[in-house]
């Protein structure tokens, strides 16, 4: 099993589509075995469903994460459990043990109250993406 982690000195970074860095975790009888940190290489939102299956990931945890992403992983087969925060490494811990507390309503909520059907999205240009 592969887990990916939306990840940030440590701590998992809360912003899906924003990530950089995902630090990805090999699983083997229920242990880490090992581990990296990588890059998205700019890619972001939708895109990296594509850059998770394409490492082979089955399982993603990270913070918030808007409705588009949730499809594109739910598409590729990649397990989400959002709306976590604190370490990276103690959240896969916390995941093996099955003592993982999530959201499985998360959202991303940098959206809310921004009027998407005309595009407005205020200072953070969310572009042509749907976050929901």
């Amino acid at each position: 099993m592969r887990i990916a982690v939306t990840y940030e000195e440590g701590q998992i970074f809360q912003h899906f589509g924003h990530t950089q860095q995902f630090k990805v975790y090999d699983i083997e009888d229920g242990k880490v075995v090992a581990s990296e940190v990588v890059d998205t290489n700019g890619q972001g939102h939708g895109a990296l469903a594509g850059f998770l299956f394409g490492g082979k990931v089955d399982v993603l945890i990270c913070g918030g994460i808007g409705g588009g992403a949730q499809m594109a992983l739910a598409d590729a087969g990649i397990k989400l459990f959002g709306g976590v925060s604190g370490s990276a490494d103690a959240a896969v811990e916390a995941f093996l043990k099955q003592e993982l507390v999530y959201n499985p309503d998360v959202r991303c909520n940098h959206h809310e109250g921004h009027d998407h059907e005309h595009g407005n999205c205020g200072s953070h240009g969310c572009g042509s993406h749907s976050c929901h």
